[in-house]
């Protein structure tokens, strides 16, 4: 049995409502959730009865796929229930329960998402899953009898949490109000803060499943995320991480742009650059209007002279395809202006290999396109079809002929030196992660994030 939406049950007692603050514990009384049904007799008879523990002493895991957004609220959602007294661990092992923020942009990460989920029925441990998989798919087969939570409700974890440990299916899923920038947070990088400036977009690509769980755009106010950058300097950070589903759209929907946002932030950032600015991804259609404004902050000596702009094709007829509302021509307008106008200026893309009906010409001009920028960062994707998606309906490319296609454009991008040139030069870099291999470091710079011996 099931709860749709406990939000309708609490009603103004509910955080969006403006009554407990962040963190507090609701009177969970109020909820009205039905115990879940064992799955097998042996579950309900070797599973700890949660109900004689005290709340918030519990330990959670939790594990993010995705983007940089998902991990901001994975942080949001850890220091929420580390407020409140539970203990965030990495190990799943030993966890009272998983948390797993989950991920559809692509095939694999679901698939992760759904071995996790398999794991955590076979070690009996309660499973909350967030994110943009059951926002986007609530009736996925996977989900069945696990309680889940949307991806604009994050400030409404500590209840989910504490219901699931109870044995109870909650599913918290109706969009209403942006979660509040000034909930508790956990950075998984204490020097880095990733701040989301804005929810959904303003696109309708074919191919993409994201705007089916992030919505229409929602912007947060320049108010709001300038005194969100206010505390973070004051805590230490060094690196702040513009997020968002489409950073160019950001305020469109509130009567500003992401001009005057830059430049509110940049106002407040220390003159001595302790803390650098990285503006997140940005789809070529609306920065476009704003290239000169947009080179000018660029060229602040706090903000990095990196841009991810995402092409996915170097053909026009497959970006119609895509629906992806802009040319070949106006994608290089894009970075030529950029690199025109910004010393040092690094631009990263994404390139979608074998999208349906590109024949082997379109790929060719997306080859010839790469090789002719050299890109210091290509981020290749073999197409998955999305469940729901114009695009999983249209007539496939063969899937040899896919990974044909993304070996060799890996290999076009491996044979470039992007550094090339610098040897010689002094830069002032900031080292702010550890690599996963233990070893080595990963810096920024003007340039995109390296990694050093």
């Amino acid at each position: 049995m099931e709860m749709e939406d406990i939000e309708d049950v609490l009603g103004p007692a509910g955080l969006s409502g403006g009554g407990a603050p962040p963190g507090l514990r609701l009177p969970l009384a109020a909820v009205a959730v039905k115990p879940k049904r064992p799955r097998s007799s042996r579950i309900a008879q070797t599973r700890p009865q949660p109900e004689a523990r005290i709340p918030g002493t519990q330990t959670i895991y939790v594990k993010t796929f995705g983007c940089s957004h998902n991990q901001s609220d994975s942080e949001y959602m850890s220091g929420q229930l580390s407020a409140f007294g539970y203990a965030i661990t990495e190990e799943p092992e030993g966890a009272d329960l998983w948390l797993i923020n989950t991920c559809t942009v692509k095939n694999p990460s679901q698939s992760a998402m759904t071995t996790l989920i398999s794991k955590s029925k076979n070690a009996n441990k309660p499973l909350v899953v967030a994110g943009c998989v059951p926002q986007g798919s609530r009736d996925l087969k996977e989900l069945e009898g696990i309680s889940v939570i949307g991806v604009q409700q994050i400030d409404r974890v500590v209840e989910v949490v504490e219901e699931t440990l109870k044995g109870h299916e909650v599913r918290l899923l109706s969009r209403k109000t942006l979660p509040s920038l000034d909930l508790p947070k956990v950075r998984k990088n204490k020097f880095i803060e990733i701040l989301p400036i804005n929810v959904g977009c303003l696109g309708a690509c074919t191919y993409c499943k994201t705007k089916h769980a992030r919505g229409h755009l929602g912007s947060y106010t320049i108010e709001s995320l300038v005194d969100r950058v206010k505390i973070v300097v004051s805590e230490g950070v060094r690196e702040i991480w513009l997020s968002s589903e489409d950073t160019g759209a950001y305020g469109r929907d509130i009567g500003t742009n992401l001009p005057n946002l830059l430049n509110a932030i940049v106002a407040e950032l220390p003159a001595d650059r302790s803390t650098m600015l990285r503006i997140g991804m940005t789809n070529p259609p609306f920065i476009l209007e704003h290239l000169k404004e947009i080179a000018s902050v660029l060229c602040h000596p706090c903000v990095y002279s990196f841009l991810h702009v995402p092409v996915q094709s170097g053909s026009d007829a497959v970006l119609t395809a895509m629906n992806r509302e802009y040319t070949v021509s106006e994608f290089r307008r894009v970075v030529d202006t950029l690199c025109e106008l910004v010393p040092g200026m690094q631009i990263a893309t994404d390139i979608i290999c074998g999208f349906p009906g590109e024949t082997d010409e379109d790929f060719s001009q997306t080859v010839n396109l790469v090789k002719e920028y050299e890109f210091p960062q290509v981020h290749i994707s073999q197409f998955y079809p999305r469940p729901g998606t114009p695009a999983a309906r249209m007539k496939k490319v063969p899937s040899v002929e896919v990974k044909n296609r993304s070996r060799e454009l890996t290999s076009v991008f491996e044979s470039f030196s992007p550094y090339k040139g610098m040897e010689g030069k002094v830069e002032r870099i900031w080292i702010t992660e550890i690599a996963t291999d233990g070893v080595h470091l990963v810096s920024g710079s003007s340039f995109p994030p390296v990694i050093h011996q």
